[in-house]
């Protein structure tokens, strides 16, 4: 990490700490960083509502701009082809604002006062990212947890009616998804989708694509959507491209999974999900490419079902032996395919000596990095082996990792054992006992002599028993009593984890709903975090200090504005109350890679970026303060940074140069190159990941993952 005069290498030497003058630096947390086109400026937005200027060569602060806005600044952006005159801001207080820095009276410092170039007020919540088109310097687009995404066009406005009141009528909205939101992917839309994230793809810019408060991402042709519209009308979401969605997530209907941050890889084919209480995973844009994986609902359901003989084998061409399509394989690919049988010995011997990650980034590497070289055979036994490495380790979702080896190990060898063994294990660690005992029974039958899989069998057999033995103790036991209303009193469990509706875990939060209440009245929670890094970090227990306003109030729905209105949905596709009947569900892409070891859970702006011009590496910011860099095609972990000293959100690549700008709860930016004159801090310590254990690091944060709901309360 390049130092620029203070120990934490800040971006400019007239950055320290916020109880400096203004001018040098921000005051608050820095939410948002963006390069302009050039890679010669880089703009920030804080919670201290002021947007900053910094020159890229001198690493000076040129400009600090005080707003106006009224709350945090969550994203900010140069405008293309206006030579960086024109900058805009989204923030908390649900507004837009654009600003000519051609109009500032001084120069540099002297003169941070501007007003504003145009102020669009017709979102009714928080603005959480822009979006621009490259060549377009008249229009920027906005997504906000109001579920619309507008596009403001400077030449037709340069002001709007703040929402809500009468006159407010602005035909702005591209997208309306106050119905968007799918509990799964056989469901219908039907409540609000809180956007969070957009991005325009810069090789193909009529390709829009959104994340928000459910587990999927959608894509849409702006050529193909419906005219701009008001928001006094609720219209259904039109029909997407694509979704895109881990087919393990997409059927759960977890009401604290969301979307923090979507992105289109450089070349425009590749699109990268950033989940909060999850991982980052990798999916290709066309679902007609080689490697990407389209899924129905009911494929979903598949893959714990047990069919005898899978369809559509997926044999490779023979490269396991000596011959290659009838011919000596070369020196070179004899060489990788040696290479990749030791890599995989090295993988199995890691199930006994309790290696499991590094096992499975040996698994990874031969399958990612060279799996069109190494045949069925080998391929087929590296993935039993991931399968079970997986199961070991026992990180999130883990257990549909190994589901997924085994049923491509089951296409690759149908008669296979092993894979059949260690999918029966799969589902009993996911709860599914039933399902485990045919793929156990399978087994056991091609394997009737192999002591492990016949315990397998008896394991999930008392495990079978004993949950028959406690359903039929609470039958004889009788229905529970229903507990009268009068006098009781909700916990914040009760309220929290009995909602089915979509919540968020940040800032002014989430509107719960019960949708199975039993009574007309409902009760709706706010609440708002506010962490301040002068408060202080826990290392040790990995703790942000901060405090915690909480709002409870019972609601009708008389007084429920039309933007928050879920109940009022409908299916766009339907207007009976049968939806599940007509609704005809689409299909998804599925994963291509997914990258583990960091910690998404604290806030919701948690940036996953790619890096370098061809976008070969990803990176994302974590709770614990460090960031993290995996080689984007096997997933193999690179290096992990640290860059905060409580959270890293943002992770922005220079366009041009090998740099990278990283902010979070600190009020500094910290500037990232292989030529700084400093080590980096690499996990916690110097020098290398050798002097510190990176495992235990990774572990923590898997452990912060699994304790996401006492987290929350």
């Amino acid at each position: 990490m390049e130092l620029f005069g203070f120990h934490d290498g800040n971006i400019t030497d007239l950055i320290d700490r916020r109880t400096l003058d203004v001018r040098r630096g921000h005051l608050g947390c820095v939410n948002a960083v963006a390069w302009n086109s050039k890679g010669s400026l880089l703009i920030s937005g804080s919670d201290d509502t002021r947007v900053n200027i910094y020159s890229y060569s001198s690493r000076k602060l040129l400009h600090s701009i005080e707003t106006g806005h009224s709350a945090n600044i969550f994203c900010t952006k140069f405008v293309p082809e206006t030579s960086d005159e024109l900058v805009v801001s989204g923030a908390g207080d649900a507004q837009v604002r654009l600003f000519n820095l051609s109009r500032l009276s001084g120069s540099g410092l002297d003169e941070c006062d501007i007003s504003p170039s145009a102020v669009f007020q017709c979102h009714s919540r928080r603005v959480k990212k822009l979006a621009v088109e490259v060549g377009n310097p008249n229009v920027v687009w906005s997504v906000s947890e109001d579920g619309t995404l507008r596009q403001h066009d400077f030449r037709e406005a340069s002001s709007c009616p703040s929402a809500g009141s009468s006159n407010q009528g602005c035909r702005n909205v591209l997208l309306d998804m106050r119905c968007g939101s799918k509990k799964s992917l056989a469901d219908p839309p039907k409540q609000l989708l809180a956007l969070k994230s957009c991005d325009i793809s810069s090789v193909k810019p009529h390709l829009l694509l959104i994340g928000g408060s459910d587990s999927f991402a959608r894509l849409y042709d702006r050529r193909m959507l419906p005219p701009l519209s008001s928001c006094r009308k609720m219209l259904s979401p039109p029909s997407c491209v694509n979704y895109f969605c881990p087919m393990h997530l997409s059927d759960r209907g977890h009401s604290t999974l969301h979307l923090t941050h979507v992105a289109f890889s450089p070349n425009g084919e590749e699109v990268l999900l950033s989940y909060s209480g999850e991982h980052v995973y990798l999916m290709d844009v066309n679902h007609a490419s080689d490697s990407a994986v389209q899924y129905t609902s009911a494929d979903a359901s598949k893959i714990m079902t047990f069919t005898p003989v899978l369809n559509g084998v997926e044999l490779q061409p023979s490269m396991s032996g000596v011959l290659r399509n009838g011919y000596p394989l070369n020196s070179k690919a004899s060489a990788t395919l040696e290479k990749c049988r030791r890599v995989v010995q090295i993988a199995e011997k890691s199930l006994e000596n309790t290696d499991y990650f590094y096992g499975i980034e040996a698994c990874n590497e031969v399958l990612d990095g060279h799996g069109r070289e190494i045949g069925p055979t080998l391929m087929h036994e590296c993935l039993c082996i991931r399968a079970a490495l997986l199961l070991k380790r026992k990180w999130k979702n883990d257990a549909y990792m190994a589901l997924r080896d085994c049923c491509r190990a089951r296409r690759i060898n149908s008669s296979s054992f092993r894979a059949l063994h260690i999918q029966s294990e799969a589902l009993l660690q996911l709860g599914k006992q039933k399902e485990a005992l045919e793929f156990a029974i399978a087994a056991q039958a091609m394997a009737p002599l192999i002591s492990e899989v016949a315990e397998t069998l008896e394991n999930i057999k008392k495990h079978l028993a004993a949950a028959e033995a406690e359903k039929n103790s609470k039958a004889n036991d009788g229905a529970p009593k229903p507990e009268p209303r009068a006098g009781r009193v909700l916990s914040l469990s009760d309220i929290l984890y009995r909602s089915e509706a979509n919540s968020d875990a940040s800032q002014d939060g989430p509107r719960l709903e019960r949708e199975d209440s039993d009574s007309d009245e409902e009760l709706e929670l706010d609440f708002e975090i506010s962490v301040s890094g002068d408060e202080g970090h826990d290392i040790e227990a990995n703790v942000l200090h901060g405090s915690l306003n909480l709002r409870i109030h019972r609601r009708d729905d008389s007084s429920m504005d039309t933007t928050h209105a879920n109940s009022s949905c409908k299916s766009p596709t339907s207007s009976s109350q049968s939806d599940r009947t007509t609704y005809q569900p689409e299909a998804a892409i599925d994963l291509k890679q997914r990258y583990v070891g960091h910690c998404n859970v604290g806030t919701d702006i948690k940036q996953a970026s790619f890096l370098g011009e061809r976008g070969e590496y990803v990176a994302s910011g974590s709770d614990d303060g460090r960031w993290f860099i995996w080689e984007k095609k096997t997933g193999r972990l690179i290096k992990i940074l640290v860059g905060d000293e409580a959270v890293v959100n943002c992770v922005q690549c220079h366009p041009f140069d090998c740099v990278v700008a990283t902010s979070g709860i600190d009020s500094t930016i910290k500037i990232w190159t292989p030529t700084a004159s400093v080590p980096s801090i690499v996990a916690a310590g110097p020098a290398g990941p050798e002097n510190d254990n990176v495992l235990d690091v990774m572990e923590s944060n898997q452990r912060r993952l699994y304790r996401y709901r006492e987290m929350v309360l």
